[in-house]
């Protein structure tokens, strides 16, 4: 047993290398959240309608959407430092193009540019450490990891309630941006190259495929419940992406022969792969929309402050990162069941009981649903992520990420 644990552990390297990457994460996937607060205040500064600040966040997931498919090719023709150096670089520049923007003509595309460098570093993460980390040990590092891919998201609201409780909203992005430099620096000096890129063909249309259909799936999806009108042009891009998506899939399957696919699909064929993937988006599904509404439900129903929305959430986003860690430590002993089950049931009960919410529900309530909703969350996203990706073999890891 000792024997094993000394050859589970990981050199000093690898360990700086998954710090490095741990960090840039958490700090890229902090904004993915952090202006659902600040849409209110937005508005009446930017002098900007509901539906246009909603862009804000709409755009950053369209852009999500679009580049995450194609970091599978990325990661495996590029090396592990220069796509480092890519992510960072493109989303300390629209993190700063966003802190001196002078209007909303200049703030979307600064956020477009950064959910680019957003989308890349999580495949990036997950890929080095399928990589670097032996199977057995891989539990307790995706826990840790869970840190960055469901915490960050979940205390995205916190901050941003403080920083504009004090300072202008510019400063979400005043404060991350000096943190992004040093990680952009720090990794490109320290960062070493995991693996040997590639010699692959990049499939255009592919590209394009993969653009209008999840592009257009998201769109439709955000645009849901906005009038019948609204409803119909929805339905007509979700439609729209679904045939492309149907293209994009069949596309992948030919490209498969010739050994240059943009996203290989041979990960599901691997029964636990799929099974996690489905659960995966139930529960981001479950926290991006708790995250989301939460808050507007907080200011505008209850007519309760920025600050003081913020620190309401902040339990529950402290829960989970403490929960993470502990949740990886039990799938490596016991296996994903003893943890699946009972975030499952938390997630159902919480969800539950939210959707009976009204303008006299009890804030000791909500903030009690929300702690324990995080904690259901924390025990689906560790064991989700592994099982996920245990199975799969070493050249499906970035496409598996994917």
């Amino acid at each position: 047993q000792q024997l094993a644990a000394s050859q589970a552990r990981l050199p000093t390297r690898d360990k700086q290398i998954i710090g490095i990457l741990l960090v840039a994460t958490f700090v890229v996937i902090l904004n993915e959240t952090i202006m659902s607060v600040a849409l209110p205040r937005l508005m009446i500064d930017l002098d900007i309608n509901a539906r246009t600040v909603q862009w804000l966040t709409t755009a950053f997931m369209l852009t999500m959407a679009v580049v995450i498919p194609m970091t599978g090719f990325l990661l495996q023709r590029i090396s592990t430092r220069t796509v480092f150096i890519l992510a960072m670089g493109l989303f300390s520049t629209g993190t700063l193009l966003a802190a001196i923007s002078p209007g909303f003509w200049m703030l979307l595309p600064a956020r477009i540019v950064q959910a680019s460098g957003t989308a890349v570093m999580i495949p990036l993460l997950m890929t080095t450490v399928l990589t670097l980390v032996p199977a057995e040990r891989r539990g307790v590092v995706m826990g840790n990891l869970s840190i960055a891919i469901s915490v960050a998201p979940a205390i995205g609201p916190t901050l941003s309630g403080l920083v504009l409780q004090f300072l202008s909203w510019r400063f979400m992005f005043v404060l991350v941006l000096p943190i992004a430099l040093a990680s952009l620096i720090y990794g490109s000096r320290r960062l070493v190259n995991v693996g040997q890129p590639g010699h692959q063909k990049l499939d255009v249309r592919s590209v394009l495929l993969s653009a209008f259909a999840f592009g257009s799936l998201v769109y439709g999806l955000s645009q849901l419940g906005g009038g019948a009108s609204g409803s119909q042009l929805a339905l007509g891009f979700i439609g729209f992406g679904l045939v492309c998506l149907l293209v994009f899939g069949w596309r992948q399957l030919r490209l498969i022969r010739s050994g240059s696919p943009l996203l290989d699909l041979r990960a599901f064929r691997f029964p636990m792969f799929g099974v996690s993937v489905a659960l995966l988006c139930l529960a981001m599904l479950a926290l991006f929309g708790m995250v989301i509404l939460l808050p507007l439900y907080l200011q505008t129903v209850r007519g309760i402050g920025s600050l003081a929305t913020g620190l309401m959430l902040l339990p529950g986003g402290l829960l989970m990162g403490l929960a993470g860690p502990t949740a990886g430590r039990i799938f490596d002993r016991f296996g994903p069941r003893v943890l699946t089950v009972p975030g499952a049931l938390l997630l159902t009960f919480t969800l539950w009981r939210f959707s009976a919410a009204d303008a006299t529900t009890p804030i000791w309530m909500l903030v009690g649903l929300h702690m324990l909703l995080m904690l259901g969350l924390a025990c689906l996203f560790t064991p989700a992520f592994t099982a996920a990706l245990n199975p799969l073999p070493p050249y499906l890891y970035s496409h598996g990420s994917a």
